[in-house]
């Protein structure tokens, strides 16, 4: 994953249509509006790699293995009947030969060709092996039952990637365009950005965008998981000025979601194949080709293990050499124990839950990608948590104007006005909003060369004089400017009692300080006691603002620890020492600043990624909606994936350990073919509870 100079939420180039930027990769292949559905898996994990042309039907349509492998099981029942009776059931062995050995040489030649070398090919190596002895029935059986069991093992995946197919398929086809004075029904992935479309009640939504008129409440299930519907209104002002990921959630809609009682007018911020959906899907789907830490020890294991089925069953075949008994019989030992060994079930056991993880999390409105992070979420022993927006709403309020000693209150506002208009902070947009009502128009000033420094604060020029806004910390350095003793007082002060201080100065001159005030999120107290309860030993907060705010705020929500004042820098050379102490440890934030941090964790975690392009990017997991109380669940889920994938490796392997002595001993090929398919379906049927998880307490999400 490139997580180079990526962030939770921040500035993102922009095309020539103004609109958040989307590298195409090769693997994008566009299926109208959306990318084409992930069901395009990675399928050598599947044993046999059968998965990729079941997908694709051949020429026999979706079930045709399934089918075929039936026939194959009415001819192998009429031809024991016949040869109970005394008739010669040659030709109906054979029929089921064919039947059911298609797909399996199909596979098999392309497997060969790849220069793979799979377990359909020793399936049939097996069952030519039985035909040379005369032994067509037994061959027979080998062959349906094998390819009964590939047939239902399909099947039973594919709900899993049905499941996440669905993702691609939420947007509706066509959407109603506002053209002049009339109305125009196109294909959605003709929607440019800019364009107006009209949304009727119940109807799905077919782009992202903004709400420019008319009220309703939308339910943005599919794409962030909240179950309740949320109310929208229209914005003010033009929906272009804006970066779409920062225009207020009360605003924004996505593509896939289903509009309530109200009609509604909605601004296309992106178009079809660049929408949240559309890369969720995608997302998703490149999640299934990252391989876990147990896929990857699974693979290792397979390496050395086969070679030694092979060499033991090349042993095998010359036992008549050894002991006193027919090469016959030797031979069909060795072939027994060529099917008992195949490591079928061991195969597919770690995929099937891994994809069925990843498909509960994306229902869910948790983007994980791949089963690496999956499996590693489930392992952290410590939780480093981002304050703003992360445990506290994210908007702060000013609540404290203090000029310094001759300076107005109206020139201390329109100096920080002028200045954090320009900027994106959160502490910027809190000064705008509430410092604008108690200005004048004449009052009003224009800065220019606004520039931002990292972790510190902002600074541009007012009518050619420089000003410079920003924490205390700024005005400390030898070579940047000093605030009086005055406004240093004034800080501490405020600080003392919780607020995050900025300080305003213009040129030499100290115009003030301003005080601001971040509530905790009324639901950050419970979700730390539910991580606790699932076994976090360690719960830190990591901020930029002040180590009194930070106290005040960790101990409110029930944190073990608080790290205040710190640069983004500080940030990852925390995560990094704990992470050298403790192991596992997960960063949550939403933030640039939290950027590095987010990458050197062992899971990083976005906030609110639903419209952010960056969060997307950015995160191993993805919190679609901004609501916290997704990471229990998420964590839960992990959890449950973790314990599913080690109970189905010992069911794979316990079964491969009773049959090899079970087939040395004399247990005949049948016998453990159907042992051996059942212990297949078994492991994806496990696998498969993962789809109807909902963790030790169902969360309840809200706006």
């Amino acid at each position: 994953m490139n997580r180079d100079n990526a962030a939770a939420k921040g500035d993102l180039d922009t095309d020539e249509t103004g609109s958040p930027g989307v590298q195409d990769s090769p693997s994008e292949r566009m299926s109208g509006p959306l990318v084409q559905p992930p069901g395009q898996l990675d399928d050598s994990h599947a044993h046999g790699a059968h998965a990729s042309s079941h997908e694709r039907g051949g020429w026999f349509g979706r079930h045709g293995e399934l089918l075929f492998s039936l026939l194959s099981g009415a001819a192998l029942f009429v031809g024991w009947m016949i040869e109970r009776g005394g008739a010669d059931a040659l030709p109906l062995f054979i029929a089921a030969y064919v039947f059911g050995g298609f797909f399996t040489l199909r596979e098999a030649i392309e497997n060969i060709a790849a220069r793979r070398f799979k377990i359909d090919t020793l399936m049939l190596v097996a069952a030519a092996g039985a035909a040379a002895l005369g032994s067509w029935a037994e061959g027979a059986l080998l062959l349906f039952l094998f390819s009964l069991g590939h047939a239902l093992e399909e099947f039973a995946m594919g709900r899993a990637r049905r499941e996440i197919e669905a993702l691609a398929k939420l947007a509706p086809d066509r959407a109603n365009v506002r053209s002049g004075g009339a109305i125009k029904h196109v294909p959605v992935e003709s929607l440019q950005v800019g364009d107006i479309i009209v949304v009727k009640p119940n109807e799905r939504l077919p782009a992202d965008g903004v709400v420019v008129a008319g009220e309703t409440s939308v339910n943005q299930a599919p794409v962030t998981g909240e179950s309740a519907p949320v109310d929208k209104r229209p914005v003010n002002g033009r929906p272009d000025a804006v970066e779409f990921a920062k225009i207020s959630p009360e605003h924004r809609v996505f593509a896939g979601t289903i509009n309530g009682a109200g009609a509604i007018d909605v601004y296309v911020a992106k178009r079809a194949a660049e929408s949240t959906l559309a890369r969720v899907a995608r997302m998703v789907a490149e999640a299934q080709m990252q391989r876990s830490p147990t896929e990857n020890f699974t693979e290792r294991f397979e390496r050395f293990f086969v070679p030694a089925v092979l060499t033991l069953v090349v042993l095998l075949l010359f036992a008549w050499v050894v002991i006193d008994e027919p090469f016959p019989a030797s031979f069909y030992r060795a072939m027994a124990v060529l099917v008992a060994a195949s490591p079928c079930a061991l195969a597919i056991s770690v995929p099937s839950a891994v994809l069925s993880g990843i498909a509960r999390a994306g229902r869910g409105g948790v983007l994980v990608k791949g089963g690496a992070a999956l499996e590693n979420l489930g392992t952290l022993s410590v939780v480093a948590f981002d304050k703003t927006g992360t445990l506290t709403e994210g908007k702060p309020r000013l609540v404290d104007i203090v000029p310094a000693r001759g300076v107005a209150e109206v020139e201390l506002l329109a100096v920080a006005v002028a200045i954090e208009e320009q900027s994106d902070h959160p502490l910027a947009a809190a000064v705008v909003r509430d410092a604008m009502p108690k200005l004048q128009s004449p009052q009003r000033l224009s800065a220019e060369s606004v520039e931002s420094i990292t972790g510190k604060g902002v600074t541009g020029r007012i009518e050619g004089a420089v000003v410079h806004i920003g924490k205390p910390a700024m005005f400390d350095g030898e070579d940047g400017p000093l605030m009086s003793d005055g406004v240093r007082e004034t800080a501490r002060r405020l600080e003392q009692e919780g607020r995050t201080v900025m300080i305003v100065q213009r040129e030499q001159r100290s115009l003030g300080a301003l005080g601001f005030l971040d509530v905790e999120r009324g639901f950050a107290a419970a979700v730390i006691a539910d991580l606790r309860t699932l076994g976090i030993a360690r719960m830190i907060m990591l901020t930029g603002d002040n180590q009194k705010v930070a106290d005040a705020i960790a101990m409110k929500v029930g944190l073990d620890d608080a790290r205040g004042a710190l640069m983004p820098e500080d940030k990852v050379a925390f995560i990094r020492t704990m992470r050298d102490k403790h192991g596992a440890i997960a960063m949550i934030g939403d933030g640039v600043n939290d950027a590095p941090a987010l990458a050197e964790a062992t899971v990083g975690v976005a906030m609110g990624a639903a419209g952010s392009d960056v969060a997307l990017e950015t995160a191993d997991v993805a919190l679609m909606a901004d609501d916290l109380r997704h990471l229990p669940f998420a964590l839960g889920l992990s959890r449950q994936t973790s314990a599913i994938i080690k109970q189905n490796l010992w069911a794979s392997l316990g079964v491969v350990a009773l049959l090899i002595p079970a087939t040395l001993f004399g247990l005949n090929i049948g016998a453990a073919i159907v042992v051996h398919e059942g212990s297949t379906l078994l492991v994806v049927a496990n696998a498969l509870r993962l789809l109807a998880y909902r963790g030790r307490r169902a969360p309840v999400y809200t706006q």
